[in-house]
């Protein structure tokens, strides 16, 4: 076998080794064997990235560059990224897994992230306001809050950068990215693009390892400002918690188990394409992911009978090849609670109506694969309904009617997604307000956007990303009086 590559880590401009000197394999989920090595950097790596992004902010090359300056990098980078795509889906799809066309699609997509911020990078005002004080001038200004910390899951990894690298950098801080320790490959190769598009160094770096070396000691470190994370819940409550000890500013997006709701008047083609969609796609890897199908009771056989239909023409295979529509599992620790759920649904008595086991066709070779799973006789109390698998194992509960499906919809802990599907105007209009979701489709599923604001409710995560509300995460207000009074009066008094 071929001696594996080694990645190196992006400190303060400059291409690294971990001062730890140890590596470790990341594999490629397809064929189930490692393909490069990976930096295991430690507490010091951490440290020295946090260095790098705290001199970088203060730099005057960086300070002192205008908004419209800071905009400017951004579309060039968006640029550099719509140049790169191909070969950025590439690196993805060795490194995670998902189909190359979706990948491809998304880094296509991408770089309205980078044209969209550097847009709105120079147009952040603050205001004047009428001050119920004699001779006072106040206005407000919003300015960055320094070294912030990206931690990105291993499911899409380049796209939620751009969630998270646009927005910091357009409000003018500086950033580490922490990738998964199981897909670090394409954010090393994307910020290459940063380097190319000139951003001064230290402004941008990646720092590689795994969570409790590297993530834990980033959170921790009293010069970050801010993390931003992306991942399951109990990751998620762990960033909050440590990030709190100092005050941090913190945004999560976190897991979901979102209900996607058909009613009786939609169109049921349509609807069974979208039930489809959300769950099946990226095999199941997404937290928007529709595993829980509410389907009305008139209308449920009808509907299953068409989604196993659909789903068993689902093409399993090479995630390169075109014709591929269910790829793998990402990481072999998924693989294994994915299969462990299946097994879990077993015990609690659902009916197995499509799939339930590990996928053994020919064309999955070695890799981690899962045959698309449909449940039904699913009560939504049983933990397959409750929990988040992040496979493709769809869960079928009947309902009555709006009332109940409203309840069954909001009876989780998760907030994230929901979906509607129907042809009735007054249902797609209140329904949306009753969801405890932050993010609701009507007669569609699995959409995102730029200028969209994206997060959840509940246990599904804290602020916003995308839209002009990601910006302001990433900024602080600050409050500037100014007296026009010729004398000072009365120090003893509060004015």
């Amino acid at each position: 076998m071929a001696e594996l590559s080694k990645s190196k880590m992006y400190l303060g401009g400059e291409w690294v080794e971990p001062l730890t000197g140890d590596y470790f394999e990341s594999h490629n989920p397809y064929t189930g064997k490692p393909w490069m090595l990976v930096g295991r950097g430690g507490e010091d790596d951490a440290n020295r990235a946090v260095e790098a992004a705290k001199k970088a902010f203060h730099n005057p090359e960086w300070r002192d560059m205008t908004p419209t300056a800071r905009g400017h990098l951004l579309r060039k980078l968006g640029d550099l990224i719509a140049e790169n795509a191909e070969a950025l889906a590439k690196v993805e799809v060795q490194d995670n897994g998902k189909l190359y066309a979706e990948m491809h699609m998304q880094m296509r997509y991408a770089p309205q992230w980078y044209y969209y911020f550097g847009g709105l990078a120079d147009k952040i005002e603050g205001s004047i306001f009428p001050i119920d004080k004699p001779e006072i001038f106040a206005y407000t200004r919003h300015e960055p809050l320094g070294v912030c910390v990206a931690i990105i899951p291993w499911n899409s990894p380049l796209l939620l950068v751009s969630y998270k690298l646009a927005p910091a950098l357009a409000a003018g801080n500086t950033i580490i990215i922490k990738p998964s320790e199981f897909t670090s490959a394409s954010a090393l190769e994307y910020v290459k693009l940063v380097e190319a598009a000139g951003f001064p160094k230290g402004v941008v770096n990646v720092v590689t390892g795994y969570g409790k070396e590297v993530g834990e000691a980033l959170i921790t470190h009293p010069d970050v400002a801010k993390v931003a994370f992306t991942g399951g819940s109990a990751s998620g409550r762990h960033v909050y918690s440590r990030a709190a000890q100092s005050l941090k500013k913190v945004s999560l997006e976190l897991g979901g188990k979102s209900p996607n709701i058909i009613f009786d008047d939609c169109n049921i083609d349509n609807a069974v394409k979208g039930a489809i969609s959300g769950i099946f796609a990226a095999t199941g890897q997404t937290c928007i992911a529709g595993s829980r199908l509410l389907v009305q009771e008139s209308i449920h056989d009808e509907v299953v009978e068409k989604l196993i239909a659909l789903a068993k023409t689902a093409r399993m295979g090479d995630p390169m090849s075109k014709d591929t529509q269910v790829g793998p599992v990402t990481t072999y620790p998924q693989y294994e609670k994915v299969l462990s759920y299946l097994q879990i649904a077993h015990d609690e008595g659902v009916d197995c109506v499509l799939g339930g086991d590990k996928a053994t066709r020919p064309e999955c070779g070695e890799g981690w694969f899962v045959e698309p799973t449909i449940y039904t006789n699913v009560d939504n109390s049983m933990r397959i309904a409750q929990e988040e698998v992040f496979g493709p194992v769809l869960s079928v509960i009947p309902f009555k009617d709006e009332e109940e499906a409203i309840a069954i919809g909001n009876d989780v802990v998760f907030g994230l997604a929901a979906g509607i599907w129907t042809q009735s105007i007054r249902r797609a209009i209140e329904l949306p307000k009753k969801l405890q979701a932050g993010t609701v489709w009507v007669n569609m599923y699995r959409a995102v956007s730029y200028m969209a604001p994206f997060g959840g409710y509940k246990q599904s995560g804290l602020g916003r990303e995308n839209g002009q509300e990601a910006i302001r995460e990433y900024m602080q207000t600050k409050t500037v009086w100014l007296s026009t009074s010729e004398e000072v009066p009365n120090p003893f008094i509060m004015r």
